[in-house]
């Protein structure tokens, strides 16, 4: 008896110790429904529950390990009230997480992370098994009503607030977003300049224009710019998201200014050709006024039909003998390119034999230009 006495003592003084709070490699031995057994060198097995494994409740943890795997484990109780020592696997990652995070706190260094949850106020991500919280307002540099896009995405992130002993760890995207955007807005006015043609997304429609993303700052596509013709509600004509080649007009400081009106395609370019005195027209009624009907002879050039020339019959107003959207065919009595003014007669066509009055036509005094731009003002 002496003689197992003394091999028992020799075997275990061979065994380690162990203490709380130590982490401990083993063999996994034996994978239950409920827990992973290991051999850690020990008189007595670890014992880690699934609970200290993972969060997923319903894991079938042997689909998640094997035995022969070698892994680490936290000791958690050295003796668990069965005789054996209580592990966690998922303290041990959180400890490392913690320490992952903090060095990443101190050296202000970026991570990526997957978002593991989209809540009411922000995102959450998991680094190596700790929790990170993104509030809604640190996710982007813009305002987003919806975070559920981000679900299981892998986003970028700084952590501004180290605090575990809290569970406060805090993560923010927006301040990466708004210096990429500074740096992308700095090479792109490196690279721009006036005349140049660059393509962009639509970015936001509004009534009087629509904002074009360039790809680090934004251009103002005016109503005015966006095409030769007139155009009447932006929001008919384009959408968010749409593709689009522009025009830069004017750069102003951090301000771009975009058309659509672009040079090789002005059609008063060759108007002089298509509308010289004595052609006949076709065009469409546009807008009226007291004193006659603009006609819309093709996008951007709008030509002059005077109230005195609609009809051999008088007409009191352009309104009592047309309607806006008309088509009408017409004269042309005159052009003016450098002013870009056209003044039809539908009165010449009525009567080709006889010559055109005029006497109540005088093309010089209406400035077609000011008179469109009164219109568009009311």
């Amino acid at each position: 008896m002496p003689e197992l006495n003394e091999f028992e003592q020799m075997l275990e003084e061979s065994l380690k110790t162990i203490r709380t709070g130590e982490i401990v490699t083993g063999k996994v031995i034996d994978v239950k429904d409920d827990e992973i057994v290991l051999n850690i060198g020990y008189k007595s097995d670890g014992i880690i529950p699934r609970n200290e494994y993972t969060n997923e409740n319903n894991a079938d943890l042997r689909n998640l390990v094997h035995v022969g795997d070698e892994m680490e484990a936290k000791v958690v109780k050295v003796n668990d009230g069965e005789g054996q020592v209580a592990l966690s696997y998922k303290r041990l990652a959180i400890d490392k997480g913690n320490k992952r995070l903090e060095e990443a706190f101190n050296n202000q260094e970026v991570l990526t992370a997957k978002v593991t949850q989209v809540l009411d106020g922000g995102l959450s991500v998991e680094v190596e098994g700790t929790r990170v919280f993104i509030p809604a307002s640190l996710v982007s540099d813009t305002y987003e009503r919806d975070l559920s896009k981000y679900a299981d995405q892998e986003i970028d992130f700084v952590v501004t607030e180290f605090n575990p002993r809290r569970r406060r760890i805090i993560g923010d995207r927006k301040q990466l977003m708004a210096a990429r955007k500074a740096e992308m807005q700095r090479e792109l006015f490196e690279r721009i300049q006036i005349g140049d043609v660059v393509d962009g997304t639509v970015k936001n429609v509004t009534d009087f224009g629509a904002f074009i993303d360039l790809g680090g700052a934004d251009g103002l596509l005016h109503i005015s710019e966006m095409s030769w013709g007139r155009v009447e509600n932006p929001k008919k004509v384009f959408k968010t998201g749409d593709p689009l080649t522009v025009l830069i007009k004017d750069i102003n400081g951090e301000k771009i200014a975009l058309s659509l009106k672009f040079p090789d395609q002005n059609p008063w370019a060759n108007a002089d050709e298509k509308y010289a005195a004595g052609s006949v027209v076709t065009g469409r009624v546009a807008r009226m006024t007291d004193f006659g009907a603009f006609v819309e002879l093709e996008p951007g050039v709008d030509a002059l039909l005077h109230v005195s020339q609609i009809s051999r019959e008088h007409v009191e107003k352009p309104a009592d003998a047309l309607k806006i959207g008309q088509e009408i065919e017409a004269r042309v009595v005159d052009f003016n390119g450098e002013d870009r003014k056209i003044s039809l007669s539908i009165k010449a066509l009525q009567n080709a034999q006889e010559p055109v009055r005029e006497e109540n036509l005088d093309v010089a005094d209406v400035d077609i230009e000011a008179v469109a731009a009164q219109m568009d003002e009311e």
